[in-house]
Formats: C-alpha cells, structure tokens, sequence
C-alpha cells in the first residue's frame, strides 16, 4: 500500500518538452489515436508523455538503477514498452492533468492521489506485449496548454516558448496508395516573408524534415521527392493563409491562420506515483467501461482496467528489486 511519502516529486525542465516535440513530430506519421480529440490533443499528449519518460529514465540513471532502452518504443510500434528496469520491461503510463483547478488541487493535496486509478487499457493489457513478470510504473504530469489562439498569444507576450504546428489529414499524410505526391508548391499571402518547416516521409516510409522561407504571394517549390507530408509548422501564428499543392493529389490544402496549433507543453510536476507487475494488475484490475469519469479525465474514451493507486508499490522497492533482478540476469 503507497503512503503519501511514497510519491516521488520531479521537477519539469523546458528540454523535455522539446525532446516531446522533437519525438512527436517524426512519430505523427505512424501514430494512432485511441484518446480522441483533435491531432493537436494527441500530439500534446506525447509530448508530455516522452517529457516524462525522459524524466524517468533521469531519475534512474541518478539512483544508479539499472536499466536499458533496447526495447524502448519505435514510431512504428506505439505499444510496446518505454524502458527495462533490471531487465523487465516497464511500461510507463503518464496521465496529463491540465485543468487549473485539478493542477492547483493536486499540488496542494498530492495525497488525493492515492484514491485515483491507475489505468491501462484493456485492449493493451490484452496484448502479448508484456509477460507477466513486467512493469507498468504509474506518473501524473501537472502542466499547462494553449489550446486556443488567444492562449498562445499570451504565452508569447509573456515570452514564453511556442511550438506551432498544423497536422495535415491522412490523405497527405499516409495515403493508402502509397506513390509520389509530385512537384509540392507553397504559397502564402503573409505580408512578409514566413519561415516553415516541413515534416513527412519519404519512399521508403523514413522520416524527412525540410525548412524554407515563404515570400508574400510567390510559389516555392519544396526540395525532394516526398511520399507524405504530415505537419507545417512555424515561430509565429501566420497572419494570412499558407497553401501546398499536390499535383498527385490533384488538391491545394490551405491552412487558415486559427488553424495553427501550438504544441509546447508548460510542465510544471511530475509526480511518479508507484509500480506493479503486469501479472498482479491482471489478477486485480477492474473493468471501466468507456466514457466513465475518473481522476485523470471528466470521461474515458476507451474501456480500461484499473486498480487504485494506494494498491501500487513504491518506487524506491522497485530500485531495490532491480539491483537484485540484475545480478541474477548477469
């Protein structure tokens, strides 16, 4: 059973949430969304999630825990695991809470966690992904968004970091005819020159980055051979419409400026609440069934399974346990 003092309190650093977008950005492509919400919602979602795996494995390396990433999640294969931890697998399930009210509340009573649940989804702790004797490790992750444009103004009038995005729809970006998207053309109507970066994929389904400069009113040919692009982006909210044309897709998809999302997550606490093995969650779990209200969300989007967090484990056991998994796997 966890006690309050058994919660470990991280600081949040801005390099985790650039390390997220960095992670999202290239993983937009292969992604899927189980959540729901709009592509801005997911992409915060990993942001905040690899913000806080990297936390994690910080904190590792710190209490000198032994651990490896040779299985740690590629883009192509969303649910494996994050990181081993003395050689078993370790799944790390995040949760963002984002609401002022919620964020104020937890920070002043982080002992109200002990009551929340912590959630799997059923249909990965169905998978064979996992054995038994592996690890899901539970954390809270309290920051702030922007998720309207009057929200981002304000956070770069307080000088704070932005990173602004707008994900284009599968048929650009995963088209299941998989074939050239010919000779890419932009156009903007911006009075001054706009800097983008274009992110998708190439022939071969890797990812491919390209950054240009557009002038007010001339097309710009996009460099290379692109299969897929999945997201523009840019420093600022372009004041005037941005425009690609595909001649394979026979389209000109134009973005309107309330169309540019700003991605950059304000974290401010991580708090890792505890472990469990994924044999004991199996033989304890609850079923939620989708659209249930818990701590973490006013509902659920899928079906989970839960157990209470006052169930979990502490975290300083499992850096004990570690060692002694290690030694006998060496």
């Amino acid at each position: 059973m966890l006690t309050p003092s058994d919660l470990l309190h991280l600081p949040y650093t801005p390099d985790l949430t650039t390390a997220g977008i960095a992670y999202a950005c290239r993983s937009l492509a292969y992604t899927y969304d189980r959540m729901g919400g709009t592509p801005a919602d997911r992409l915060r979602r990993i942001v905040a999630g690899i913000g806080v795996e990297l936390a994690f494995r910080r904190l590792l390396t710190a209490e000198n825990v032994p651990h490896d990433l040779l299985g740690a999640t590629p883009f192509t294969d969303p649910d494996r695991y994050d990181v081993a931890v003395g050689g078993r697998r370790c799944d790390l399930k995040s949760y963002l809470i984002y609401r002022k009210d919620r964020i104020q509340a937890l920070r002043a009573h982080p002992e109200n966690l002990l009551a929340a649940e912590a959630l799997v989804p059923a249909d990965q702790l169905a998978s064979d992904h996992l054995h038994d004797e592996d690890l899901y490790v539970f954390a809270f992750f309290a920051a702030l968004l922007t998720p309207h444009t009057r929200d981002v103004l304000r956070a770069r009038a307080a000088g704070q970091p932005v990173y602004l995005l707008h994900a284009l729809p599968d048929r650009w970006a995963r088209s299941l005819n998989w074939r050239t998207l010919g000779r890419l053309v932009l156009k903007t109507e911006t009075p001054a020159p706009f800097p983008l970066e274009i992110g998708g994929q190439s022939e071969d389904r890797k990812f491919k980055e390209a950054k240009l400069t557009l002038r007010p009113g001339e097309r710009t040919l996009l460099p290379g051979d692109w299969y897929g692009v999945s997201y523009l982006s840019g420093a600022e909210i372009p004041p005037a419409r941005v425009g690609i044309h595909s001649p394979a897709l026979e389209e000109t998809y134009v973005i309107q400026p309330h169309e540019w999302a700003n991605i950059w997550v304000y974290g401010m606490e991580i708090i890792l609440a505890g472990y469990i093995t994924r044999g004991e969650f199996r033989r304890r779990a609850r079923r939620i069934p989708a659209g249930s209200p818990v701590f973490q969300y006013n509902h659920t989007q899928t079906d989970n399974m839960f157990v209470p967090v006052s169930e979990l484990h502490p975290l300083p056991d499992l850096f004990i346990r570690a060692q002694n998994w290690d030694a006998k796997n060496a």
